[in-house]
């Protein structure tokens, strides 16, 4: 049995507790910021504001205090939203220590130092009092969080420099129903589940558009020419955007109807402004609006071209209309299809 601390209690980290909780040989602990959560879980084992109708295993407990959560814990599962990923973590460092084995579940890059979730957990725990080198492991791949909960055969990867560390959380993640592929690539894991995220917002707008599969076809595989140039650039491997946390997650974000990221950029298709559409989302986060900053940022300081990407920053960030993105996406200088790596 592992002591296991869920650090988020949104939908994705509702459904990993509930996936950890049901094998029956873990003690499993879910930290959320709104007591209401922790209020619905513990009274009625549901996470309704965020994954209602998705029973919880009665032995999850859910507390709004991060001690408590973390106390005793031999794993520590962060879940959180990237944009709360240092704050929270910065709060957790006096509570971690050495021998604790930690997870990052979070699909994101910071804005501010265009660092991964794992860089940022490392740059918090190697600074100041208390410092200590974390044995750190990274997760992601195609798995949405109702399917999950709902005990759907899903499949997703685990990255560590450390292959011990994966071998662990392989072994203490996987059940009937969820099964973890080992890797060695954090980075590419990384990359592929965030900014598979920008690429699912431009499939949304494809589709809130009007256009058919020709178009979304085209986008989705554009797209992952430039989730690999990126990733390579940034010394992932391109192998990595061939499996689950890159092709993987990209072609279920960009198709799938739950996939929050592809429904955002349906309704902006469809004409709508982007303020509406996130006040519409009531607390739901679509990390590629997020993101989308940070990756053209990443990509501009390792000088690699990724124009799906831009014409998106350009939308989010700058209120172009869908319509002139694609256009001009469509009347850049003819080139040819060479290796994905490749401009």
């Amino acid at each position: 049995m592992a002591r296991i601390a869920v650090i988020g209690a949104g939908a994705w980290g509702t459904a990993l507790a509930i996936a950890l909780g049901r094998q029956g040989s873990h003690q499993v602990t879910l930290w959320a910021y709104e007591q209401e959560v922790v209020d619905s879980i513990n009274q009625n084992y549901v996470n309704e504001p965020f994954l209602n109708g998705c029973p919880l295993p009665k032995s999850i407990r859910a507390t709004q205090s991060l001690s408590e959560a973390i106390s005793g814990a031999e794993i520590v599962l962060s879940v959180m939203p990237s944009h709360h990923a240092r704050r929270v973590w910065t709060q957790m460092k006096p509570l971690l220590h050495p021998e604790m084995l930690l997870v990052s579940a979070t699909k994101g890059i910071e804005n501010e130092t265009l660092l991964r979730m794992t860089q940022v957990i490392t740059d918090v725990l190697t600074q100041g009092e208390g410092s200590f080198q974390p044995r750190l492991c990274a997760l992601s791949g195609p798995s949405f969080a109702r399917e999950v909960a709902k005990g759907f055969p899903t499949t997703v990867s685990v990255a560590s420099a450390d292959a011990t560390l994966s071998a662990r959380v392989q072994e203490e993640f996987s059940d009937a129903n969820f099964r973890l592929y080992r890797n060695d690539d954090v980075i590419g894991i990384e990359l592929g589940g965030s900014v598979k995220n920008v690429i699912a917002i431009a499939a949304g707008i494809v589709d809130g558009i009007g256009y058919g599969y020709n178009t979304a076809a085209g986008l989705i595989t554009r797209g992952l020419a430039e989730m690999t140039r990126l990733a390579v650039a940034c010394g992932g491997r391109a192998e990595t955007m061939s499996g689950l946390a890159g092709l993987g997650d990209l072609v279920l974000t960009c198709t799938g109807g739950p996939s929050r990221n592809r429904s955002v950029g349906v309704e902006l298709g469809k004409g709508r402004k982007l303020n509406e559409i996130i006040a519409d989302m009531h607390g739901m986060v679509a990390e590629g609006v997020l993101t989308t900053s940070a990756a053209v940022g990443l990509a501009h300081s390792v000088s690699v071209e990724i124009p799906i990407i831009d014409q998106m920053h350009e939308i989010l960030q700058h209120d172009k209309d869908p319509s002139d993105a694609i256009r001009d996406l469509m009347n850049r200088p003819l080139t040819k299809e060479s290796a994905l790596y490749r401009v």
